[in-house]
């Protein structure tokens, strides 16, 4: 349904996702009610950001930026709490778009994590957390406020427009949305308060008290004033000028205070500030509703001059790697705002780092076009790099189980800076974590497969003669750590690096080596480990080679539509054959990701490699030898050839056909 722009009012429906979210909050006992408060402060503070950002970039707006502040108006006779801000405010179309849906949030994974939570409040456990999760996960703190009221009335104005939108929703799956032609610029929010107390032990939001301590544990540092008309005793009456007038009418005066403090955190030395003041702020720049796992604080000083506030996040946003996620780090100029989500000053392998960055010597004025040219821009993002990925790599050697949660979470990120900045590239790879074949099975780890090496600690341990990096990737560890490409060097005690992430396909190229020592796919090309690890028994396959000669030549003309090349190999021990590719091919898992993303590419060939001491390749030869026409041979020839290829992880390109003949031979 198209926005009405007429003057009636009209009734809409929420989206089906919304409404399942406010039945979520509105029954459910939600233990910590005051973030609600929070939630419409920190859009309030966005607004009267907004609003002094765009009076400074048109001044053609003709609006007074000289009194901008955020307004509490509780009516406890009423039952009632406004918060009011003199901000931007919203047109119909955003209010409908921000108010009256989850907008871009109305996702698979917003229903996943909302049969979650009902499944939670079902079984009887807590579900503070599972509906902190979504509110923050999902930018919807809007809609908290019903966890403390029984309707909510939105009236706004956007600056620059004459008439108003008032919204109003009991949250029971609808909202009214109408025109308010006396709504003074900015944003209201009147709430309908639940009475205090009850079986979810709410508060009283309509006391001073109440609302003073919400505001001071987590507002406390918004850059506007937040305000509260408050009654106070007056003075007492002297002499006799007041005789015969009532003292209850004159024992009290009404005075307007701000609640809090207006102290930017990012201006204020460490150790004045506590980690629940760091733990708000970060909510309030990231609209999380987790703990930072690290706070980290940069001053410079000299040519350049900023400050710089950010943290590490504790839990994955749920649009990490979604392509329409926003970026950045908010960007202030002397203590004023200038814009979310300044992707010029973290690159996009830290899209998940939130905080700000204050500047001194940038206009106000600066644009996103300016700051692709900026040279203090550019210096300012690479000492945040570099800050950010040496405290990553303190907490790796001071946390190991936190780093460990960590790099489970962000690594795959991480690793997209292997590809797209070379000048981190140092720094990130002695960060990067990788599991490999020894760590999954050194008894010093337990056994515990989240155990992860760097590639410093792999050099470190490297087998005798050796002077590469081994890798395999694959889908996931268990069909890594299954494949017959690491027979051989499980056989000699080579560590083989295990990289399972979509993004190690690349990298692996891309970096090509890492202190002179080349990284080398266990998969592709020639494999000659002599010398190499401990020693083992030498494969037939080299003294007898002359004697597959034929079925070599033959085993390559029979399936030359599957491969490109027929051989020995020096890689198996145990499995009959492999496929492998040439040096410089792609491998199946990166020829996959291609053409899932639409990219089209021309069929590929790859190597079949035979292990000469295997009693199925034995039995071929003799058989071929005896009788090249011998009945079944080309079939198992090509049952061979299709295991192969399924051992690897890769799609059969005629998978019934297989089956039919596998069962045939049976």
């Amino acid at each position: 349904m198209s926005p009405q722009t007429s003057g009636a009012a009209e009734t809409r429906e929420f989206q089906a996702e919304t409404r399942q979210l406010l039945d979520l909050m509105i029954h459910s006992i939600y233990s910590n009610p005051d973030t609600f408060l929070r939630e419409v402060i920190s859009n309030s503070s966005d607004a009267l950001d907004k609003l002094r950002l765009a009076a400074l970039q048109d001044s053609s707006l003709g609006v007074d930026t000289s009194d901008l502040h955020i307004e509490l108006i509780p009516d406890e006779q009423a039952r009632t709490l406004t918060i009011r801000d003199n901000g931007i405010g919203m047109s119909r179309d955003e209010v409908v778009d921000l108010i009256g849906t989850l907008a871009k949030s109305g996702t698979g994974q917003m229903r996943e994590a909302l049969a979650a939570a009902r499944a939670a409040q079902e079984s009887g456990e807590a579900s503070e957390q599972v509906t902190a999760d979504l509110i923050g996960q999902f930018g919807i703190g809007f809609y908290s406020t019903f966890m403390v009221a029984d309707a909510v009335t939105l009236v706004t104005r956007k600056a620059g427009e004459a008439t108003g939108t008032r919204w109003t929703s009991g949250g029971e799956g609808t909202y009214t949305i109408e025109e308010a032609p006396d709504a003074p610029q900015g944003t209201s929010v009147i709430l309908q308060l639940k009475p205090a107390g009850g079986d979810a032990a709410l508060p009283d939001y309509a006391a001073e008290s109440t609302l003073r301590r919400v505001v001071r544990t987590y507002s406390d540092f918004i850059a506007w004033p937040i305000r509260m008309e408050v009654e106070r005793p007056a003075p007492e009456p002297t002499g006799d000028d007041d005789e015969g007038n009532d003292p209850a009418a004159e024992n009290t005066l009404t005075e307007t205070v701000t609640l809090n403090s207006q102290k930017a955190l990012w201006t204020r030395p460490r150790s004045e500030v506590t980690d629940e003041e760091y733990s708000e702020f970060y909510r309030h720049v990231s609209h999380a509703w987790d703990e930072p796992l690290e706070t980290i604080t940069l001053k410079a000083e000299g040519t350049f001059e900023y400050q710089a506030l950010l943290f590490l996040p504790t839990q994955v946003p749920f649009d990490l790697f979604s392509p329409d996620t926003k970026r950045g780090v908010q960007l202030y100029v002397r203590r004023v705002f200038i814009m979310d989500d300044c992707e010029e000053l973290v690159p996009p392998f830290l899209r998940f780092v939130k905080g700000i960055v204050d500047a001194q010597d940038l206009s106000l004025n600066v644009s996103r076009e300016i700051l692709q040219q900026d040279r203090q821009i550019r210096a300012i993002r690479k000492r945040l790099v570099k800050r950010v990925l040496q405290t990553i790599e303190q907490i790796r050697t001071d946390r190991p189980e936190e780093f460990r949660s960590f790099w489970k979470n962000f690594g795959a990120v991480l690793k997209e800076g292997l590809i797209s900045d070379v000048d981190a590239r140092e720094q990130l790879l002695a960060v990067s974590t990788f599991a490999s074949t020894r760590a999954a099975s050194d008894e010093a780890t337990g056994g515990d497969d989240e155990v992860g090496t760097t590639i410093a600690e792999y050099v470190s341990r490297m087998a005798e003669g050796q002077e590469e990096i081994y890798y395999l990737t694959g889908t996931s560890r268990a069909a890594v750590e299954n494949s017959p490409h690491l027979e051989a060097f499980r056989a000699r005690g080579v560590e083989v690096l295990v990289l399972t992430d979509p993004v190690d396909e690349v990298w692996v190229d891309a970096v090509g080596e890492v202190d002179g020592r080349r990284l080398r796919s266990v998969a592709k090309g020639d494999v000659d480990l002599s010398g190499i690890g401990s020693p083992v028994e030498e494969e037939k396959g080299q003294a007898d080679s002359a004697e597959f000669t034929g079925l070599l030549e033959w085993l390559g003309e029979e399936l030359s539509d599957e491969v490109k090349q027929v051989r020995l190999s020096q890689r198996l021990t145990e499995s009959a054959a492999c496929m492998v590719g040439d040096e410089f091919d792609m491998t199946p898992q990166l020829e996959a990701m291609y053409r899932a993303s639409g990219m089209e590419l021309p069929a590929s060939k790859r190597i079949l490699e035979l292990n000469p001491s295997h009693p199925l390749v034995e039995r071929l030869r003799s058989q071929y030898s005896e009788d090249p026409s011998t009945p079944g041979l080309a079939d198992t020839a090509r049952l061979l050839s299709g295991a192969a290829v399924l051992a690897e992880g890769g799609t059969l390109a005629d998978p019934a056909a297989f089956a039919k003949l596998l069962v045939d031979r049976i």
